[in-house]
């Protein structure tokens, strides 16, 4: 009899575990035909990876349509600040689906990148174009997806810089300042750059060239084809390299 019953309370816990586990996916499928989507599972609060997401056009000082998706720079720059005084935060990744936008604005971005005492890798998912270029390779190491593009093309302005009209001159400069940060901090040389930035042929009524994937690799400009798993891997790595704070110290002593 005690069997009997035993094995009937074991029944009915195990009936009960899966009728709430039907309300549960009851409820999941119920917030996805509600909504669209359900909850995404963010980073724990130990995680010493922090993602910087770029997407859009890069807004800088001119503000776009509210119907343009955009990453604002005055958000970002206090966002990398933010990373850089956060004792917590050990690495960053930064990921790119950009079409470009504000030259100066990008450039600014990508100085601060770059000057992180912290280890950062970026991924290129999508699309890295235009002023998105310097922006990936202001990382520690780079990587692009398989079917990604970036395209890379010379300096356009239109309408007023810093309150006078664009000129030659200044033009040629801001390019000089693009060409000078993405061979320093990639294994493009300046030479094969300025050959991509002003081919013809390859952009329909313009001139420079869409590179993609593997062919960003093979020219110097990123480091290795890779997906998320990969930045993350390699994120982990250059943060084990690093020595602790802790270390550091006692070294100094």
């Amino acid at each position: 009899m005690a069997f009997d019953r035993y094995e009937s309370e074991q029944n009915s816990e195990e009936v009960d575990k899966g009728n709430q586990g039907e309300k549960k996916d009851e409820s999941l499928v119920s917030k996805i035909q509600q909504l669209g989507q359900t909850n995404i599972p963010q980073l724990s609060q130990d995680s010493k990876i922090h993602c910087l997401t770029i997407i859009g056009q890069i807004e800088g000082h001119v503000q776009l349509p509210p119907q343009n998706k955009t990453t604002k720079y005055e958000h970002v720059i206090p966002q990398i600040v933010a990373i850089e005084q956060n004792p917590n935060i050990e690495g960053l990744l930064v990921i790119l689906n950009t079409v470009g936008g504000d030259v100066e604005a990008g450039l600014a971005i990508s100085e601060m990148l770059s000057s992180l005492s912290k280890p950062t890798v970026s991924i290129v998912l999508g699309g890295g174009h235009s002023i998105g270029v310097p922006i990936a390779v202001s990382c520690d190491y780079s990587f692009i997806a398989e079917t990604a593009t970036m395209t890379i093309h010379p300096v356009r302005l239109t309408g007023l810089v810093i309150g006078v009209p664009q000129t030659f001159e200044y033009m040629d400069k801001m390019q000089e300042r693009v060409l000078n940060f993405i061979t320093k901090h990639s294994a493009i040389s300046e030479e094969h750059l300025k050959e991509l930035m002003f081919s013809k042929g390859n952009l329909t009524r313009d001139i420079g060239t869409n590179v993609i994937g593997s062919h960003a690799v093979e020219y110097g400009i990123i480091n290795e084809v890779g997906g998320v798993g990969n930045a993350i891997k390699k994120l982990s790595e250059l943060i084990e390299g690093q020595p602790k704070q802790n270390e550091s110290e006692q070294m100094l002593q």
